[in-house]
């Protein structure tokens, strides 16, 4: 049953082909023609929509008929404006995807679903062939079928037909699965296969391209022996070849580039091959392969030159937020050499000072050293007291052993501020992401009790979409200076981790202090 639905579903490319067909010419005619006038921006909204209209479709046919579950979107997202939405069209990168599969399901599915049909329609009649060889006029091996034992050489050749058909059905309903879901399905399609999957995945679609080609010469080669029909599947069941194992061999070997670009170049390769193959089997004449690899390359090399411009600014921002960091460190490093020289060093000092006097005069004046020995313990509780500070200022102790909330919840409970603390995470952060949450909400806290004068702060962490965001608000006067030395700082330790810091006080308040940062394994 599967595989009757995998055959209807072949055999709607036809249709469905040719009025993608239509609607691409008829669209990016009228479009191209109205360019000049305010006229094309509706015409080129209306050709969005009748691009969604056809891909929604074919989507709706894919999941009666494969069990897939997309639903295409007919309009592009983006600001408001008569003129942005033009714009909006062109940007969207799901109007190219739809146009995209379009086109592959009018060019290569129509193929693949004439060659299909067109086995099973050979098979199905050579198998028959006892049965109806004397109203025909039908050759093998190059004889003509008027006997009942000739007829009967025709059944071997259907049977083999039917067997490939039956394994090539299986491929071809997981090879336009895939299609729909790459091109017409979202971006959250589970996990990815492993690298032994995908070799299997290949070496079984080598063999089906093997076995069903060879199937097919050897039909041609019992039947006709003229015109060589079986290079046609040679061509369009090797396009999909070719790209599985360009995308399985390739880009891992090169490493400047971009993975993404590698990708879509060997895709623009296997399709320039494709139409090339195509024109030397028919006309061999005038080359119009050359307009659709132009249109392609033209696209392969703006993408080119977005991936190059977006790699350049992203090396641009690293070094940026790494000399951030490395600054922000050397900071961090001379505060704690201030705090132990100022704090900790000074009274363990004045406490060895103690213990000497105490020690001198412990046989002359044991009151006096009595005295003298319960000063040094204080200034030991002291001294154990700033160290243990200065130690949660590094890393807390709590936040190593019981998370989040726990510390940040510490922390309310040391201001004299009605403190609300909210942590929904699914899982605990990498400890980097999670020390740099603590600084933030630390920072946020000491910022509202000393500067804001507020009376409440409300402290959000959650998980959203792969990222990390903690939100502080207080209700205090506002006007907090983002380039202030505290919220520069972690403005610096936040962007070293791949994040964002975003500070909202207006005058009067209130005070928004939010992070985002990347918190994937």
């Amino acid at each position: 049953m599967e595989r009757v639905r995998v055959l209807v579903f072949l055999l709607a490319a036809v249709p469905v082909g040719a009025l993608a067909l239509g609607v691409l010419i008829a669209g990016w005619t009228v479009s191209a023609v109205l360019a000049v006038t305010p006229l094309g921006v509706p015409a080129l909204v209306a050709f969005r929509a009748a691009v969604g209209g056809t891909a929604r479709l074919d989507g709706e046919i894919a999941n009666c008929l494969l069990g897939t579950s997309v639903r295409p979107s007919l309009r592009s997202p983006g600001p408001r404006g008569f003129w942005r939405s033009g714009v909006n069209v062109l940007a969207d990168r799901t109007f190219w995807q739809q146009q995209a599969y379009l086109l592959v399901r009018q060019t290569v599915g129509l193929g693949i679903a004439v060659a299909t049909w067109s086995l099973l329609a050979a098979s199905l009649g050579a198998l028959t062939l006892p049965i109806w060889y004397r109203w025909g006029n039908t050759l093998v091996v190059g004889r003509h079928v008027d006997t009942l034992g000739r007829a009967l050489l025709g059944v071997p050749a259907g049977i083999v037909g039917l067997v490939i058909a039956f394994l090539l059905l299986r491929s071809l309903g997981a090879g336009s699965r895939f299609l729909v879901d790459a091109l017409l399905g979202d971006r959250d399609r589970g996990p990815e296969p492993t690298a032994e999957e995908r070799r299997h995945s290949l070496v079984v679609h080598l063999a089906a391209y093997a076995v069903v080609n060879l199937g097919l010469t050897l039909i041609w080669a019992l039947t006709s022996r003229g015109y060589f029909w079986p290079q046609w599947t040679f061509i369009a069941l090797g396009l999909p070849v070719a790209v599985e194992a360009w995308l399985e061999f390739v880009p891992a070997r090169i490493r400047r580039v971009p993975p993404d670009l590698v990708r879509r170049t060997g895709v623009f390769l296997a399709l320039a091959v494709f139409f090339t193959l195509i024109w030397a089997v028919t006309s061999r004449g005038y080359y119009w392969p050359v307009w659709p690899i132009l249109g392609l390359a033209l696209a392969l090399a703006i993408r080119a030159v977005r991936e190059f411009g977006q790699r350049g600014r992203r090396i641009a921002e690293l070094e940026e937020t790494r000399a951030g960091a490395v600054d922000q460190q050397e900071s961090e490093l001379e505060r704690i050499e201030r705090d132990l020289h100022d704090g900790a060093q000074a009274r363990l000092v004045a406490l060895g000072m103690s213990l000497g006097m105490a020690e001198q005069k412990l046989e002359s004046d044991p009151v006096a050293a009595q005295e003298l020995l319960a000063e040094a313990r204080k200034g030991t509780r002291e001294a154990l007291e700033e160290l243990r500070s200065l130690a949660r200022g590094i890393h807390p102790p709590v936040l190593a052993d019981r998370g989040l909330e726990a510390a940040i919840s510490a922390l309310g409970d040391r201001t004299p501020l009605q403190v609300n603390v909210a942590v929904d995470l699914p899982r605990r952060p990498p400890r980097a992401v999670e020390t740099a949450v603590y600084f933030v909400a630390a920072e946020a806290l000491a910022n509202a009790g000393k500067h804001a004068g507020a009376a409440r702060v409300d402290i959000a962490v959650r998980e959203d979409g792969g990222s990390l965001a903690v939100t502080v608000v207080d209700d205090g006067a506002g006007g907090a200076d983002a380039s202030g030395n505290g919220l520069r700082g972690l403005e610096r330790r936040v962007e070293a981790l791949d994040g964002r810091l975003e500070v909202v006080s207006p005058a009067g308040g209130p005070t928004t202090i939010r992070a985002v940062m990347p918190c994937g394994s």
